[in-house]
C-alpha cells in the first residue's frame, strides 16, 4: 500500500498487497518517530524490497531519498521540499503499473543518447570500410588490424579492437551494420548512448581476445559481428536484472536469456566464413559487462556527463587501438 499524505482517506491508498499490511502514522506521530528529522516520510513497509523499489522509482526521476530502519519497519524518505513531487511520482508508478494477482510490472527506465551513439558507430565503420576496401591498400589494412592469434598473443593486443572495425566485403559490412545499429539503439535505451556503446566495445573486444586465447595461433578474424552480438548480452543480461521487484514465473523470469541464445543460434551459426567461436565470446563477454552495467546507480545513467564521458572513452578505445596499430604495424 502506497500512502498519499494528508490527502483524503479513499486516495491514501496507492497499492494493495494481500501479503502485507501497512498503516501511515498521522502527522504527530510522523514527526515524533522519524529517524531523520530534516526528512519527510513518503512510504514504510514491513519489507525492505518494496521501499528499495519505489527509492529506484524516486532515483530515476532523480529525487533524492533515503531507506532506513525503524520501530520494526523500513521508512523511505525524502527532503521535505520534494514531498510533493515524491508523492506525485509514486501517483503515478501506481497507474501505470497496476496490480493483480500480487505481481508488480515493472517500469524500465529509458535513457537518451542511443541514436547519437548508433550513429558513431555506422560512421565509423563505414569511414574504415572506406578506406580499407581498395585493392590498392586492402592488404595494409588487413595485415595492421585484422585479429591475428599470434601476434595477440605475443603483446598486440590493440587487435582485439581494430578488427572490429575491418570487414571483408560490402555485404559483410552491411550485415553488421544494420544489427549493429538496431542493438546498438536497444541497448542505448536501457543505458544510455555512452554507457552502452563503451559496455559493447569493451565486451567486443574482451570477446575477440578469448577467442585468439581459445583458437590456434593461425586464426584470422575481423568484423562488427563479436560486439553486435555483445550488444546482445549486455542487453539479455539487464532483462535478467530486473530494476523493479517482480513475482514473475521462472520460465518468464529467464525468457530473454532463452531469446539470446536462439537469436544468436539463428543468426550468429552458419555461413562458410562465419567465425562461431567470436560470436559465442562476444555473447558471454556481453552478458559478464551487461551484468555490471545492469547495477549501476539510475542517477549515473541518469547524468548526462557520465554518458558523453563514456561514450568519448568507448571512441578513444578504437583511436587508440588503431594509433597503435599504424604506430608498430604487422610484423
Amino acid at each position: 500500500m502506497y500512502f498519499a499524505k494528508d490527502a483524503p482517506i479513499e486516495a491514501k491508498p496507492i497499492y494493495i498487497r494481500a501479503d502485507v499490511a501497512k498503516e501511515l502514522p498521522n502527522a504527530d506521530d510522523r514527526r515524533m518517530n522519524d529517524p531523520v528529522d530534516s526528512q519527510e516520510m513518503v512510504f514504510q513497509s514491513y519489507r525492505r524490497d518494496e521501499c528499495m523499489e519505489l527509492g529506484l522509482v524516486l532515483t530515476s526521476a532523480e529525487i533524492a531519498n533515503q531507506i532506513s530502519h525503524h520501530s520494526g519497519k523500513w521508512w523511505l524518505s525524502v527532503e521535505a521540499k520534494d514531498e510533493a513531487s515524491a508523492l506525485q511520482e509514486l501517483a503515478a508508478y501506481r497507474r501505470d503499473n497496476p496490480v493483480g494477482e500480487n505481481v508488480i510490472k515493472r517500469r524500465i527506465p529509458l535513457f537518451g543518447g542511443s541514436f547519437a551513439g548508433a550513429f558513431i558507430y555506422a560512421a565509423t565503420i563505414c569511414l574504415i570500410g572506406s578506406v580499407s576496401s581498395p585493392e590498392a591498400t586492402r592488404d595494409i589494412w588487413m595485415s595492421t588490424g585484422q585479429m591475428n592469434s599470434d601476434m595477440f598473443l605475443q603483446g598486440q593486443v590493440w587487435r582485439a579492437t581494430t578488427a572490429l572495425t575491418l570487414h571483408a566485403d560490402a555485404q559483410h559490412l552491411m550485415s553488421n551494420l544494420a544489427f549493429g545499429c538496431v542493438f546498438g539503439m536497444m541497448a542505448g535505451r536501457i543505458l544510455g548512448g555512452g554507457i552502452a556503446w563503451l559496455s559493447i566495445v569493451g565486451a567486443g573486444t574482451l570477446g575477440n581476445g578469448l577467442n585468439a586465447i581459445m583458437r590456434s595461433e593461425s586464426h584470422l578474424s575481423i568484423g562488427a559481428s563479436t560486439a553486435v552480438f555483445a550488444a546482445l548480452g549486455v542487453m539479455v543480461a539487464h532483462a535478467l536484472h530486473p530494476r523493479f521487484v517482480s513475482s514473475e514465473k521462472r520460465f518468464k523470469r529467464w525468457s530473454p536469456l532463452i531469446a539470446g541464445v536462439l537469436l544468436l543460434a539463428f543468426v550468429g551459426v552458419g555461413g562458410e566464413r562465419t567465425d562461431v567461436g567470436a560470436h559465442v565470446t562476444g555473447f558471454v563477454s556481453g552478458m559478464v559487462i551487461g551484468w555490471l552495467a545492469a547495477r549501476l546507480p539510475l542517477h549515473w545513467l541518469s547524468n548526462s556527463r557520465l554518458q558523453m564521458a563514456s561514450g568519448f572513452i568507448a571512441f578513444a578505445m578504437v583511436v587508440l587501438a588503431w594509433t597503435f596499430a599504424v604506430r608498430f604495424g604487422a610484423r
